[in-house]
């Protein structure tokens, strides 16, 4: 069996396992392949064992790749951070936008979205535990945001990201994706339900499965070591 759908299969067999272990309903949970720095032909490898969903950090690398795989079905997601310069190829090309941190960003995407295609599906990136180093929406600044949604008809608010600080153990792993699905849970309404939590990563599967994600983000653990551009 090639190594990369081997792979695939153990990533969802530890999906599947932590659903079962925290009652989770069957299907809630997305897995979304990290692909940044990958290779067209891994990403081939991935979507032949079944995977649909790929994430992309780096935008020209993702273009390319892109075009090598049009046709084929695929969902793409952007979780990088997001240039100012970057944002019409990512309204453009994209189907899913993860790491939304500002107004300015909201503004530029909705107004480059082409009209021929769906709006454009996004997450507020939240920085949910304040490290300086993150990037994000203070908590306090999410609800005012998700009231403003109607001035972006060209996007569509599923829901929230985050990035927590690495923690060791399982239940302080657990409390930012908490704080963050109590927060989805104080704001959600019936005309905008933000279904979508984007939280966990390999290291914090279990933790985030737990917590409530709806999709988890993992790359190494399908894809192998990276090597990342210079």
């Amino acid at each position: 069996m090639p190594l990369i759908k081997k792979r695939l299969e153990n990533v969802n067999i530890q999906i599947q396992q932590a659903m079962q272990h925290h009652h989770r309903t069957a299907g809630s949970v997305k897995l979304l392949a990290v692909s940044k720095t990958r290779t067209s032909d891994e990403i081939q490898q991935a979507l032949s064992a079944g995977q649909r969903c790929f994430g992309e950090s780096y935008i020209q690398e993702a273009l390319t790749k892109i075009a090598e795989l049009q046709g084929l079905g695929i969902e793409w997601h952007f979780i990088g951070r997001i240039q100012g310069n970057k944002t019409r190829s990512i309204a453009e090309n994209f189907d899913w936008v993860h790491s939304i941190d500002n107004s300015k960003q909201l503004r530029r995407l909705n107004d480059q979205r082409p009209v021929d295609l769906p709006p454009l599906n996004i997450c507020l990136q939240v920085k949910i535990d304040n490290e300086e180093s993150k990037a994000g929406f203070a908590p306090i600044e999410v609800e005012a945001i998700v009231g403003d949604m109607a001035n972006y008809p060209r996007l569509a608010l599923q829901g929230f990201m985050t990035l927590p600080a690495p923690a060791e153990e399982l239940n302080a792993q657990r409390q930012p994706f908490r704080a963050l699905r109590l927060l989805r849970d104080q704001l959600a309404t019936p005309e905008k339900p933000l279904k979508t939590l984007s939280m966990g990563m390999s290291d914090d599967l279990e933790a985030a499965i737990a917590e409530g994600t709806t999709i988890v983000r993992i790359g190494t653990a399908i894809f192998g070591p990276r090597n990342y551009p210079t």
